[in-house]
C-alpha cells in the first residue's frame, strides 16, 4: 500500500450517474454529508431489498444544482452533446470528446467545435502517445495520427487490438509514464456471473502496438477511470461493483491496481466476503481477493478519476493537512454531492474518507 508521506497531490474522483429528478422531488441538503464506509462493518448479503430506481429524462427543476465545498465553483461549459462520456486536454489547449453515443471524437476550440471523426463504435478511451491519437472503441482500441491543433482525421483509424463487446461499454485507456506500456479498462459482461474472457473485468496491459497484452489485474468489475498517481506513477482505478445483495452492498471503490492481483469478482467483494449467489466456488481466489485503497457509498458509480498537483486549492482545504481530497455526485431520491477529506493513515487495510 502506498504511504501517506508519498501521496503529495490531490485526487479527484468525480462519479456521475444517471439523475431521477422531477418536479416533486425533495429539496437537496443544504450541506456535505459525511459518509464512512469500512471493510470490516459491511452488512449482511440480502439485509435490505435492493432498490430499482431507473433513471428517466425530464427538463432541469430549479432547485437541481450540485453542492460542493466551500470554495469551489461549477457552471456549464459546453452542450449540445450526444453523450460526452470522456475529456482529453491537447497540449495546444484543445479539448478532445469522445461523444459514445453520438459515435464520434469532437474537437474543442474556446466556441468553435470539429467533428474529428465518426462512425465510430461508441468511443470512450482517449490517449495520445507517440503523435497518435488512441481511442478505446467498445470492440477495439484504435489510433489516428495526429498533432497538436489537427482537427480532422485524415486517415481512417488503425485497428490495433479486438476487444470483447457488450455488456459493460466503457473501454477506458491510459499509457504508463514511460509510454511503454498501454493499460485498457475493460468491465464484465453482466452483473455477477463467470466470465469465459480473461479480458472482462479486468484491466490489460500491452505494447503501444497491441501486441505481448496479458493481464494486468482481475475481478474488477467495472473499472472505469484510470489515472497515474503522479510522484511514483501508480495506477489507479475506479470500479463499479455488483448489485443485488442489497441497498448498501456492495461498496465501489477507488484503488491502486497492483499487478497481478485479483480484487475480488464474481466471487468476492472487498477482500474475503463471499457472494453467496455462486455457492462456495472458487475459494483460492475469495483467500486471495485485495482489499480496495478507497471504499464509496454503494451504487455511487464512480466514473472519472484525476490526481490534482496545482496549488488552487480554497482556503480550509490545506495541503501540508489535508493530502487528499474525493468529490463524488450521486443520486438515490434527490441529488447529492458529498466531500471527503482525509489525511492518509500510515498502516491502512482500505483507507478511509472523511
Amino acid at each position: 500500500m502506498m504511504r501517506a508521506a508519498r501521496m503529495h497531490s490531490l485526487m479527484l474522483v468525480l462519479a456521475f450517474v444517471a439523475i431521477r429528478c422531477d418536479t416533486h422531488a425533495a429539496t437537496p441538503p443544504a450541506a456535505l454529508q459525511h459518509h464512512e464506509v469500512r471493510p470490516d462493518r459491511l452488512p449482511k448479503p440480502f439485509a435490505t431489498r435492493s432498490a430499482g430506481n431507473p433513471a428517466r429524462i425530464v427538463n432541469r427543476p430549479p432547485h437541481a444544482e450540485l453542492l460542493l465545498p466551500p470554495g469551489f465553483h461549477i457552471e456549464r461549459f459546453a452542450d449540445g452533446f450526444d453523450e460526452p462520456r470522456n475529456l482529453l486536454l491537447s497540449p495546444n489547449g484543445d479539448i478532445v470528446v469522445a461523444e459514445s453515443a453520438g459515435g464520434r471524437i469532437t474537437i474543442l476550440r474556446g466556441n468553435r467545435r470539429f467533428v474529428f471523426a465518426s462512425d465510430l463504435d461508441r468511443p470512450f478511451g482517449l490517449a495520445l502517445h507517440a503523435g497518435y491519437l488512441y481511442v478505446g472503441l467498445e470492440s477495439a482500441i484504435v489510433r489516428f495520427p495526429y498533432a497538436p491543433g489537427q482537427t480532422i482525421a485524415r486517415n481512417p483509424p488503425e485497428r490495433l487490438v479486438s476487444l470483447p463487446p457488450g455488456g459493460h461499454v466503457t473501454r477506458n485507456i491510459l499509457f504508463s509514464r514511460d509510454g511503454s506500456q498501454l493499460f485498457v479498462a475493460v468491465g464484465s459482461s453482466g452483473n455477477v456471473n463467470i466470465e469465459s474472457d480473461v479480458r472482462r473485468a479486468a484491466i490489460t496491459v500491452m505494447k503501444p502496438d497491441g501486441s505481448s497484452a496479458r493481464t494486468f489485474a482481475s475481478g474488477l468489475r467495472n473499472p472505469v477511470g484510470l489515472a497515474l498517481e503522479p510522484k511514483t506513477g501508480a495506477l489507479w482505478t475506479t470500479v463499479n461493483e455488483r448489485d443485488g445483495l442489497g441497498d448498501e452492498l456492495v461498496p465501489d471503490y477507488v484503488t491502486e491496481v497492483h499487478d497481478s492481483a485479483f480484487y475480488g469478482w464474481p466471487y468476492a467483494y472487498i477482500g474475503a466476503h463471499e457472494d453467496p449467489r455462486l455457492g462456495g466456488r472458487r475459494r483460492d481466489l475469495v483467500a486471495k481477493s485485495v482489499i480496495p485503497s478507497v471504499l464509496l457509498e454503494s451504487h455511487s458509480a464512480p466514473l472519472g478519476l484525476v490526481f490534482y498537483e496545482g496549488e488552487h486549492v480554497p482556503a480550509g482545504i490545506s495541503r501540508p493537512r489535508i493530502r487528499r481530497a474525493a468529490w463524488l455526485v450521486e443520486s438515490r431520491d434527490t441529488h447529492r454531492l458529498q466531500g471527503h477529506h482525509d489525511p492518509l493513515p500510515r498502516r491502512p487495510r482500505s483507507r478511509r474518507l472523511r
